[in-house]
């Protein structure tokens, strides 16, 4: 399968490996700085026959992708996808999906008009700690599902931001909560059954004045399926990343995953006893090298398959605007100081420029 890479930055070494792990024909990578392709072919011992592209359009031209994967600045999102799709490329689309709910939804009106396959950069969903709370789920084991709780308490610095100038704005980025919480943002919604009645937040940026979105989101969800939901995001942990966990509290059952990324479980109490905690623990725990995990080549793996056998990806758009949609829905509680209904509607990141000027 002929596979190409827009965007070339921090996330894009997982793309590249994943794409070698499960033999993709890499025929193409684009970037605006020449220098970052360049590296990336040394350090991923790709081929010199691999083409270089600034211009992502002439490379879906030329080079007729059949799947192409975006890790550009997520402002970048949206547009890239939707003239891939115009071009019948399936894509994988790094987190956020797009920072409107009009952006998200064009494209998943526009893949489903061209037949093309859009995968969501969830990759945490894959995780072996994920994947056994994710069958207890779907099991009932948990009975009433109560509570659930996401913590992704991490550090960024000066000098996390300086290196791209797009990181922190509403126009490319959004805060905390949309680039860097959003993967447990995904999961709590994921597990705690999707759908949402409403959101109560508060959001601010307490230490890093020097960008425009916050470093510290809290909110309160009421799930439809009578449960309620707890977030606790932020970047102002000293001096570096100290945790991400997702807790599921049910009738019948208590979980918690924790480690850096929600790569490890801690918790493992159900009332069944059809399985044994320390054998859990041990069996779907991991320990990988950074918060990105191990993730992406099973993403990747089963976006092949999704094309292959003409089937929905595991962690497809829809799942992707979910995600999307919790995060926008929980900065405007955070603007107007009151509770937001769901499903939102016409949302962008845009429209909290200027929330944290005085």
């Amino acid at each position: 399968m002929r596979y190409a890479l827009i965007g070339c930055g921090r996330i894009s070494p997982n793309h590249l490996v994943a794409a070698k792990n499960n033999n993709l024909e890499i025929v193409a990578i684009c970037d605006i700085n020449e220098e970052s392709m360049k590296d990336k072919i040394l350090k991923f011992e790709l081929s010199e026959s691999i083409h270089k592209y600034t211009d992502y359009k002439q490379m879906l031209e030329i080079e007729k992708p059949e799947l192409v994967s975006i890790a550009t600045e997520s402002g970048k999102h949206a547009q890239i996808a939707l003239d891939c799709i115009s071009e019948n490329c399936n894509v994988i689309i790094e987190k956020p999906i797009a920072l409107s709910i009009e952006d998200v939804d064009k494209i998943i009106d526009l893949s489903e008009k061209k037949g093309v396959k859009v995968c969501a950069c969830h990759q945490n969903r894959f995780n072996k700690s994920i994947q056994k709370i994710r069958d207890a789920v779907e099991k009932k084991r948990f009975g009433k599902l109560l509570y659930g709780t996401a913590h992704i308490r991490w550090a960024r610095d000066y000098d996390y931001y300086s290196r791209a100038n797009w990181r922190g704005t509403w126009e490319q980025d959004g805060g905390a909560l949309m680039n860097q919480c959003i993967h447990d943002i995904d999961l709590l919604r994921w597990m705690m059954g999707d759908d949402i009645i409403e959101v109560v937040a508060m959001t601010d940026r307490l230490k890093h004045q020097y960008i425009e979105a916050e470093d510290l989101g809290l909110a309160l969800i009421r799930f439809a399926n009578g449960g309620y939901g707890i977030i606790e995001g932020t970047t102002n942990v000293y001096p570096k990343n100290l945790e991400e966990t997702l807790y599921l509290f049910g009738e019948k059952g208590t979980v918690k995953a924790g480690g850096e990324a929600v790569n490890i479980i801690e918790e493992w109490k159900f009332s069944d006893y059809l399985d044994e905690s320390n054998t859990v623990k041990k069996e779907c725990s991991e320990l990988p090298p950074n918060v990105y995990g191990f993730g992406h080549s099973k993403l990747f793996a089963d976006m092949i398959d999704a094309i292959q056998q003409n089937r929905n990806p595991y962690v497809d758009a829809k799942a992707g605007k979910r995600a999307l949609e919790l995060v926008l829905a929980i900065y405007k509680s955070a603007q107007t100081g009151e509770k937001v209904s769901f499903p939102l509607e016409k949302c962008s990141t845009l429209d909290f420029k200027g929330m944290f000027d005085e």
